[in-house]
C-alpha cells in the first residue's frame, strides 16, 4: 500500500500531525510520501517540497489583491500531480490545502478524474467549506451554512486588502469539493463534526479523530527546581503562575483579554504567556511576561509544572492541544464554551466559561482553588483525562481507517 500526504507544512503544527502517521505508517509497512509547501522537513521520512519562495509570495500577491486563496501556485500544483501520477498512491491523505502553496481546483479535477484509490481529508480549521476564512466564531458570522458574502473577516487570514471574493470562492469551493467519489472527511472534534454537518461538505462520511499528545513528554515533575526555572524568565517564584500558550497570537487567541485580566487580578499573581505575536510592550502592566516562541517541548513542560492554572482564552478551536498539554502536567485549565476546547475540559479538570470577561476568569481562578482543595479537582484526575488522547491511539487510528480500503 502506498499512502501519499499532502499539507502546508511538515515540521511543527500539523506538520507533525501529518509526520506521526508517516511514521506509524511506515512501521506498518507502508510506502510513503509526504508533500509539504513551506519551510523544512526532517531527514529521517521521505518527503518533498513543492513550491519556492517566487512561487510563494506571488499566492500571497493574489490573494492579498484579490481574494483569491489557493488559485494560485498553478505551475507547482500541476508538477504535484506528475509525482502523484507517478507514485500511483493508493491512498492521498490530504490536510490544509491554504496556505499559499496550492491550487486546490487543479488538485480536485485530478482527484476526480483521473485518481482511483481512496482520498482522506483531515480538517484541521473551517477553511474548506467557508468562503474565505479559518475561523469564524469570533466574527459570530454563519453565513457559510447557505452562501458566504460581504465577509467580516476579509481582513483576517487569509488577509485580502482590496475585493472581497467570498462569494465566488465560497460558490467555487462547493463546485470543487463537493461530488468526489469515495472521500472520508476526518475532524479532532465532535465541535467540528458539527460544522461539517451544516456545511456543503456534509453528504460526505465524517470520522472523529481527536488529536494526541506525547503523555511521556507531558507529565507531572515532583523533582522540580522551580526557582531557577523561573528566575530564567525574571519572575519571582513567589508569585502564583497564570499560563497560555499559542503557537501565534491573534485577536481570535483572545489576547487583549490577558490585560484586562491583569489589571483586576491580585499582585501576588503574574501571568505568562507563551508564543509568536506578542511582545512585553503591548502591555501596560507588569504582572505580564512574555515568553517569544519556542520549539522546545521541555520548556514548555517546565512551565506547565511552574503554574498554578492555565487559561485558555481562544473564542475558536478545533481542538486544543496546549490545553490537553497542560491537564497532562497536572494544570487545572479555564477555557470557554465557543468552539471544540470544552469537550476537553469536564469539572474534574477545570472550568468552562460562557464569555471572555476578566471578572469571570479572575473569579474561576479563585474557584479552581476551593476545588483543588476539596479534591474535587486533582493531578490523578487532570493526568486521567489526558491520558485519553495518546499520540499512539490517534495514529492507530488513521491506520485503522487505511486499513478499510483492503477490505
Amino acid at each position: 500500500m502506498k499512502l501519499i500526504q499532502i499539507n502546508t507544512v511538515c515540521d511543527e503544527s500539523t506538520g507533525r500531525i501529518m509526520l506521526s502517521i508517516q511514521r506509524a505508517a511506515d512501521a506498518a509497512g507502508y510506502e510513503t510520501l509526504s508533500i509539504y509547501g513551506r519551510r523544512t522537513a526532517p531527514g529521517d521520512v521521505n518527503t518533498r517540497k513543492t513550491g519556492d519562495f517566487f512561487s510563494f509570495w506571488s499566492h500571497v500577491c493574489l490573494n492579498t489583491v484579490f481574494d483569491l486563496h489557493g488559485m494560485g501556485s498553478s505551475f507547482e500544483t500541476r508538477r504535484m500531480i506528475r509525482v502523484l501520477r507517478e507514485e500511483k498512491p493508493d491512498i492521498i491523505h490530504l490536510h490544509n490545502l491554504h496556505g499559499y502553496y496550492l491550487n486546490y481546483p487543479i488538485l480536485f479535477d485530478y482527484l476526480k478524474n483521473e485518481f482511483s484509490g481512496r482520498v482522506f481529508w483531515t480538517l484541521h480549521d473551517c477553511w474548506a467549506f467557508t468562503g474565505h476564512c479559518a475561523h469564524y466564531v469570533i466574527a459570530g458570522c454563519s453565513r457559510w451554512k447557505d452562501r458566504c458574502y460581504s465577509c467580516p473577516n476579509q481582513r483576517q487570514y487569509p488577509v485580502s486588502l482590496f475585493l472581497d471574493q467570498s462569494a465566488q470562492n465560497y460558490k467555487r469551493k462547493k463546485e470543487t469539493f463537493c461530488g468526489l467519489p469515495d472521500m472520508t472527511i476526518i475532524v479532532p472534534s465532535q465541535w467540528l463534526r458539527e460544522q461539517v454537518s451544516a456545511s456543503f461538505l456534509s453528504s460526505y462520511r465524517t470520522v472523529v479523530i481527536p488529536n494526541g499528545i506525547d503523555l511521556e513528554r507531558f507529565r507531572k515533575k515532583d523533582e522540580l527546581i522551580r526557582e531557577e526555572i523561573l528566575a530564567r524568565y525574571g519572575i519571582d517564584a513567589s508569585h502564583k503562575i497564570i499560563l497560555s500558550v499559542a503557537s501565534h497570537w491573534d485577536k481570535g487567541k483572545g489576547i487583549d483579554t490577558f490585560g484586562k485580566i491583569a489589571e483586576l487580578m491580585p499582585d501576588s499573581y503574574r501571568i505568562v504567556l507563551v508564543g509568536a505575536g506578542i511582545r512585553s510592550s503591548q502591555f501596560r502592566s507588569n504582572k505580564i511576561t512574555v515568553i517569544g516562541r519556542t520549539e522546545n517541548q521541555e520548556e514548555l513542560v517546565d512551565l506547565y509544572n511552574c503554574a498554578s492554572v492555565y487559561i485558555n482564552t481562544s473564542v475558536q478551536e478545533t481542538f486544543s492541544l496546549v490545553t490537553l498539554e497542560a491537564m497532562a502536567c497536572g494544570l487545572p485549565v479555564i477555557a470557554l464554551d465557543t468552539s471544540a476546547v470544552k469537550e476537553l475540559v469536564p469539572a474534574s479538570c477545570g472550568i468552562v466559561l460562557h464569555k471572555p470577561a476578566a471578572k469571570d476568569y479572575l473569579d474561576a481562578i479563585q474557584l479552581i482553588g476551593t476545588k483543588v482543595s476539596q479534591g474535587i479537582i486533582s493531578r490523578d484526575l487532570l493526568r486521567a483525562k489526558a491520558m485519553e488522547y495518546p499520540a499512539g491511539r490517534q495514529v492507530q487510528q488513521y491506520l485503522e481507517l487505511y486499513g478499510e480500503t483492503q477490505t
